[in-house]
């Protein structure tokens, strides 16, 4: 044993300390230190039983995330894994009593389930979220938890990986006893009434696995439920059929399938691109230039201008984490019309069971509507939502430069347009930094947030604190026109575009990308942001677009018959009251004939040139917004794309996805389309300097130093 895992002794009750700050992450350290424990506290005659607790702020949060990396790059041998300790703890002949606070997840909960019993403070949390990094648990967890907490609710905490309360897992039997005070005296006490009784392992509890009738509806029902829920993903089918062996097979036969679906999903291209995006999601708030000690400013109050979609959803943001919120709108209808959206909004969330009337009513109380800026003056940073329009901006931004105190934190959520420019409204440039929310802003995690020339590291160090108080995802990125999400998503969309006018149908371009695994297709999401929105975009910027270039044109014609999308009944697709899409054989008739009145020669184009064409666009821009240091890393864009763009996370994003495909033949595929379709497919310089030299994007993330 070391300094990791401690034994000590309150008279008759030996109690083994897990130690291994932040999270007591299972390393095999940690592991072989229980053993070491485990064993010790087994032979001491003076022992009547054993209380395994974690030190610290939790139990065990799960095991070291970085161990998978070394297996499946070779670095380690993968052994026998955690299950012979857990056997060893479950042989134990004095009872084991594992306390948890704070929470058990993954091995921390396998680890937990070897105990005889299980004993928890009432706000603990208890889960298997393996499937989230792609895999599945692998120390006996799918087969001690059905005997435990019964078939249906282990395939549902395998499959799914949410967490569950303490109190739930008492009512489900997965906890003996929930301790309301000193967790370590009350697992004493509780250690001292069983010591003596007769133990029951947990990997011969077998009452509650089931008969097969009733288990054949429950996986049948959980697989339909993964297909669409979690669509493409292999690691909740492998749960699944891992959790039905321990219905069907002994504990140890169990325990060999688990440990073999383990390993498929372990060495799989979608738990590499999960733990990535994992560790990915994690390196975006490092900022190499801003050091850690950046004094950060206090924000505590805010005020948000323009209470439309984008302007409301804010409001809720900040008033959900507990800000009281000014809201201002030019005239009452506007500031009516708002307030009203607010309010279905969250009596959407209410019925949905997302959040309690009481919870809603508090943060309705905190949303202060206001017709001028009187009152803004005591806020310490404003976000500006109104339309996309440069001179709006900057007109409310001179206003704000004179209404605001010094100090105050001016934030515009555009997203497209010049921040610097922006920022030339007012006196303060320091102050102006660009907070690019997703739509509807209120479940979004991704905040795009926009440096300025001038931003000053403390309104840029604050705003990405700021953002994990909201809840969301903040990425730093530079400015540029579109940032980086939009900048993207244009040659992506483009392409869509260019493919229906040379032949493809819309449905048929939609399906390739959501068989990909996107979200929605190209034309559906068109669809759903309003299709007037980038046209307005279009047209603002037309002035800067290289003369005789290849520009799509049937989505402006579109706009132009005042099919908008969604909102207006009619877009790409027509949609019905319920707003759900109806394909329009129509649509692709006129898009036939403009095509052919613009001289397009029309062809089948296969679902592989579809997604290659689409997601190759994504990753040739995402390399030139790395070349021009708009972002640090790869993964600045990956992790943007998986928060604000319905990427699937199993691909790890678009430049982890080129990785995988290996960039040699992304740079091949590019440069063809180079050939066929003209300058806009030049392949960015940096794709094809890796692709030469043998690297990947990732590898570029240690190489990048500068950021514009």
């Amino acid at each position: 044993m070391d300094d990791l895992v401690q034994l000590t002794k309150d008279k008759d009750v030996a109690i083994i300390t897990i130690n291994n700050p932040p999270v007591n992450a299972l390393s095999p350290a940690v592991a072989q230190g229980i053993v070491q424990a485990i064993e010790q506290a087994g032979k001491d005659d003076g022992t009547k039983a054993v209380v395994l607790i974690g030190g610290g702020r939790t139990f065990i949060a799960g095991a070291d995330i970085k161990e998978f990396g070394k297996i499946t790059s070779g670095k380690t041998q993968r052994g026998a894994g955690l299950l012979p300790l857990l056997l060893q703890i479950e042989d134990v002949r004095k009872p084991v009593v594992v306390a948890i606070h704070g929470s058990a997840f993954g091995g921390g909960l396998e680890l937990a389930m070897a105990g005889h019993h299980r004993v928890a403070v009432p706000n603990a949390q208890l889960g298997q979220p393996e499937v989230k990094l792609g895999i599945i648990p692998g120390a006996g967890g799918t087969q001690r938890l059905p005997r435990l907490v019964g078939v249906a609710k282990a395939v549902e905490m395998c499959a799914e990986g949410n967490p569950i309360s303490a109190q739930e897992a008492l009512k489900l039997g997965l906890v003996d006893r929930l301790i309301e005070d000193d967790l370590l005296a009350g697992a004493l006490d509780f250690s001292r009434e069983i010591a003596g009784k007769p133990t029951l392992k947990t990997r011969e509890r077998n009452n509650k696995l089931g008969n097969p009738e009733q288990n054949a509806s429950v996986f049948a029902a959980a697989r339909e439920k993964a297909h669409t829920k979690q669509r493409g993903m292999m690691s909740p089918l492998a749960a699944i059929d891992a959790v039905e062996a321990a219905t069907r097979l002994s504990f140890e036969e169990g325990c060999q399938l688990e440990r073999k679906l383990f390993d498929d999903c372990l060495f799989s291209d979608q738990s590499k691109a999960l733990i990535y995006a994992f560790f990915g999601e994690r390196e975006v708030a490092k900022i190499p230039d801003i050091p850690k000690e950046t004094a950060l400013l206090p924000v505590n109050s805010v005020a948000v201008v323009g209470a439309g979609t984008m302007g409301g959803g804010i409001a809720m943001v900040f008033a959900n984490a507990g800000f009281p919120v000014l809201l201002k709108e030019a005239d009452e209808p506007a500031l009516h019309h708002g307030l009203a959206t607010i309010q279905k909004n969250y009596q959407s969330s209410v019925k949905r069971g997302r959040l309690t009337q009481r919870f809603v009513d508090e943060r309705l109380q905190l949303i202060k509507p206001t017709l001028s800026y009187d009152d803004f003056g005591k806020v310490d940073m404003v976000v500006e939502a109104v339309f996309e329009g440069m001179a709006l901006k900057k007109e409310v931004f001179g206003q704000l430069d004179r209404v605001c105190r010094p100090g105050a934190i001016l934030a515009s959520n555009t997203s497209t347009l010049d921040i610097d420019e922006i920022a030339s409204a007012t006196s303060r440039p320091v102050a102006v930094i660009g907070t690019h929310f997703f739509s509807p802003a209120n479940i979004m995690r991704l905040l795009e947030i926009v440096r300025g020339k001038a931003s000053s590291k403390e309104v840029i160090a604050t705003c990405m604190q700021l953002s994990k108080k909201l809840g969301k995802v903040g990425v730093l990125v530079g400015n540029c026109r579109g940032f980086v999400g939009n900048r993207m998503f244009g040659p992506y969309r483009r392409e869509a575009q260019f493919l229906v006018e040379e032949g493809a149908s819309i449905e048929s371009v939609d399906k390739a990308l959501f068989d990909f695994g996107m979200a929605m297709g190209p034309m559906a999401t068109g669809d759903l942001a309003g299709l007037d929105v980038g046209w307005r975009i279009r047209k603002e910027y037309r002035h800067l677009e290289k003369p005789g270039l290849r520009q799509p044109f049937a989505e402006d014609r579109l706009c132009e018959l005042g099919r908008y999308g969604q909102k207006t009944g009619a877009g790409w697709y027509k949609y019905d009251e319920n707003r759900r899409p109806i394909l329009d054989p129509e649509v692709n008739e006129m898009v036939r004939r403009w095509a052919r009145e613009a001289g397009i020669p029309q062809r089948k184009l296969s679902s592989e040139e579809i997604v290659d064409r689409c997601i190759y666009a994504l990753v040739n821009e995402g390399a030139r917004i790395l070349e021009e240091g708009i972002v640090w890393r790869a993964a600045d864009i990956d992790i943007i794309y998986l928060n604000g763009y319905g990427f699937p996370a199993y691909r790890g994003g678009p430049m982890w996805y080129a990785d995988t495909v290996g960039l040699d033949k992304v740079y091949r595929r590019i440069s063809e389309f180079h050939q066929q379709h003209g300058e806009l497919w030049e392949p960015a310089p940096v794709l094809k300097r890796l692709a030469e030299e043998g690297k990947t994007f990732a590898e570029l993330n240690r190489e990048q130093t500068v950021m514009a």
